[in-house]
């Protein structure tokens, strides 16, 4: 077999190491455009865990990667003023050139061909000379270019900017610096890699650069701005250049990674932000991956390309949304200026989410205890010297005279198990346990105000007084029987109604149907039913139904009332250009697609009583990109919620359409909710892949989201709650009489 590796880095070498040791006989040419001792950039950065997946895969590389590290377990962060320091964490670096010399002397010795100053881009001419072309040429890959139809690359061209600079001062920790400056936050990634070296990444919004006037100095002119930027950090060391220019980051996406018997590797598959670290750590996996499936399928290179992606692809998808989450969180750094520093360097190390409240309290319970006490005094809740803070979960919260005992919430979850709207015992075991299990808040499944206003035949209402009377009946247990306070979620389903219910299929209904509304008479999949295109008759009918709805949940003595705006429903389907296509007043620009959702809020407010709260579901986003509901939409429409007298958003996504394509994970759709939270300056709620009360303490400890709703997690256990209290040893928690005696086990 002979094999071709365009692009020397370290996947490259990686690979053709590994395979030549596995199999001799294979020729392997490595082809690469620099010479031998160039290298741009400064250091690298492995976590324990992946060294551990070198030293199985060549032991003899391993050894002298490990000969050159430098090692630190702290992460120094300087913020305000002030350092903060989180341990635990385990690092090692050193110098790319180092790593790659390491790399190419171990290539040598197995014989590895490697051929310097070859710029080999003649992909045609490569499939024909060689059994595998593997491209590893850099994240701007001209085969991934050349390719393109096949590898279909997305690349997401970055807010920020970066210059990638070394310096000769020795870093003691992975290193954070944020500044302010009259031009915007500038912000340092730094850390060790040798004695006397380290790398000093500088970052900031592009907007920032420019203003700064970096757009237009030299590589050396940036490094002396950069360096009389942080005196008292660098000390009197400087930074050092290595084709540190300004940069752009790109995201780099490809749905596939092969054609025919070429294969990407590394930044010419898929790139991760530097803030984690993770760049040379997938090459090298890649590498690792590559090779076994090339030795499971001997000369089948077909059949080992399609294992090789299939082992690697979720899993580099998975680093990959949580560097995209990191980054993001940078581009944004600067809405966190309020925060303590303490309360700063949590919000820091959770960013990406792969490390949470639970996974940072096993390396540094220090940080995590300051950031309990440090929240808990922000919320008002006093803590005493020596006294235990509360989870930031278990933190109270009050909207209008409506006060809840911690921060998590059960979320809206359709039943359809009511008969002809009307709740019953199911709704009452349902909704009650999870109640007694310590939810601050219980909210009821989409309620529909009309008949032709349901999802389902099962689904509840309140339109009449038996669903009324009902419902009366749910809370007054909830009440009496529990501490949690109880919201209606009040709803019209729109052109998604006259279905049945999930377990009978899911499908328009062929008997009992009934007509659908919509702002537009297109119907949610192509070949169902068209939906009504609202008139004004429509409107005013379906806001007299909201209207009484919410008086009726008055009386029935519901604590709140979320109006769902969310998924695809009624009001969420106006604010969509997806579903809304109206040429009139109630469609185009969003503020006449926001005009009726607005109207029907205005009404129910000013109907239901000012010292109970009103909330609201939106879908921040379509999931679509251009010609859908946008974040940036959502954010607009709830600064006119706010100015309204909407109290919180509760943040979700999608449902306009059944093109969207949301990327799931846990606490996916936190994001969302933190920048309608920072940029329309209004509570909202998270909800989305919130698995567990760790992740709740996480959100509302970091300051992304008052509030947490959790779905299926209450679904599995509904004392999800009552469990965490006893977990992490709650004080005050309002446990039911009834289950004193698990408290007291708890505590023993």
């Amino acid at each position: 077999m002979k094999i071709a590796c365009i692009g020397g880095g370290p996947a490259s070498l990686y690979f053709a190491l590994l395979l030549k040791k596995s199999r001799p006989d294979v020729m392997i040419d490595v082809f690469e455009q620099n010479r031998a001792d160039d290298t741009f950039g400064w250091g690298v950065v492995f976590s324990d865990e992946t060294l551990g997946n070198f030293e199985v895969a060549d032991p003899e590389s391993y050894a002298s990667i490990c000969a050159s590290f430098a090692r630190w377990t702290d992460i120094e962060t300087f913020v305000g003023g002030q350092k903060t320091v989180s341990t635990g964490h385990g690092f090692c670096g050193l110098a790319r050139k180092r790593l790659l010399q390491i790399l190419q002397e171990r290539c040598s010795e197995l014989g590895v061909r490697i051929a310097y100053e070859r710029a080999f881009v003649d992909v045609e001419t490569a499939r024909r000379d060689y059994d595998l072309v593997v491209a590893a040429d850099g994240v701007n890959s001209k085969v991934r270019e050349r390719l393109a139809s096949s590898f279909r690359p997305e690349l997401d061209w970055r807010k920020c900017k970066f210059a990638w600079f070394g310096t000769d001062k020795d870093l003691r920790a992975f290193t954070f610096v944020f500044t302010d400056t009259p031009h915007g936050r500038f912000q340092v990634h730094a850390y060790p890699f040798e004695k006397g070296r380290g790398t000093w990444i500088v970052e900031c919004r592009e907007e920032a650069w420019r203003a700064a006037g970096l757009d237009h100095k030299s590589e050396a002119e940036s490094a002396e701005w950069c360096q009389r930027l942080w005196p008292e950090h660098l000390a009197g060391h400087k930074l050092l250049t290595n084709r540190s220019i300004w940069r752009t980051f790109p995201t780099v996406r490809c749905a596939s990674w092969v054609h025919e018997n070429v294969v990407l590797m590394g930044d010419a598959a898929h790139t991760a932000h530097f803030s984690i670290g993770s760049g040379t750590k997938l090459a090298m996996e890649d590498s690792i991956a590559l090779q076994q499936a090339v030795m499971a399928h001997g000369n089948d290179v077909r059949a080992a390309l399609a294992a090789y992606q299939e082992a690697r692809y979720v899993d580099v998808l998975k680093i990959q949304r949580a560097a995209q989450t990191s980054l993001e969180w940078f581009e944004n750094s600067a809405r966190y200026k309020a925060q303590s520093p303490v309360q700063f360097t949590f919000n820091l190390m959770t960013r990406s989410r792969r490390i949470t409240y639970d996974n940072l309290k096993l390396r540094d319970p220090e940080l995590v205890r300051g950031t309990d006490v440090d929240v808990a005094r922000q919320h008002g809740v006093e803590v005493l010297a020596g006294q235990k803070a509360p989870p930031p979960a278990y933190l109270p919260f009050a909207l209008r005279a409506m006060h809840l005992q911690n921060r998590v919430v059960v979320s809206p979850m359709c039943q359809y198990s009511a008969t002809d709207g009307v709740p019953d015992d199911w709704h009452m075991v349902h909704l009650g346990s999870r109640a007694i299990g310590g939810a601050g808040l219980v909210l009821t499944e989409m309620t529909n105000v009309s008949a032709e206003g349901r999802i389902t035949p099962g689904c509840t209402g309140i339109w009449n007084d038996a669903q009324e009377m009902a419902w009366k009946r749910v809370v007054d247990f909830v009440h009496a029987h529990s501490q949690s306070k109880i919201g209606l979620q009040l709803a019209h389903a729109g052109r998604k109604g006259s279905r049945s219910r999930p377990w009978e299929g899911d499908a328009p209904l062929t008997v009992g149907a009934w007509a659908t509304l919509a702002p537009s008479a297109i119907p949610f999949y192509e070949g169902q039913p068209a939906p009504k295109a609202m008139d004004q008759a429509d409107f005013a009918a379906v806001q007299a139904q909201f209207v009484d709805g919410a008086r009726r949940a008055h009386f029935a003595g519901f604590d709140a009332i979320e109006l769902h705006m969310a998924h695809g429903y009624l009001l969420s389907s106006f604010l969509s250009p997806l579903s809304n296509q109206r040429t009139d007043a109630y469609g185009g620009n969003l503020e006449n697609r926001a005009r009726f959702p607005l109207a029907v809020f205005a009404a129910v407010r000013s109907v239901w009583p000012q010292n109970k709260p009103l909330l609201v579901r939106i879908s921040a986003t379509d999931w679509l990109g251009e010609g859908g509901f946008t974040l940036e939409d959502a954010v607009q429409f709830a600064k006119w919620l706010k100015d309204q007298g909407c109290d919180l958003i509760d943040v979700s996504s999608a449902g306009n359409s059944p093109e969207s394509k949301p990327v799931y994970g846990r606490m996916y759709q936190v994001p969302f909710a933190e920048q309608v939270r920072c940029e329309a300056e209004i509570p909202v709620m998270a909800v989305g892949g919130i698995q567990s009360i760790d992740h709740a303490n996480t959100i509302v400890g970091a300051g992304r989201a008052d509030l947490c709703a959790i779905a299926r997690g209450h679904l599995e256990e509904p004392y999800l709650t009552m469990q965490g209290a006893n977990r992490y040893g709650v004080a005050n928690f309002a446990w039911p009489k009834q289950y004193l005696a698990v408290q007291k086990r708890a505590a023993e």
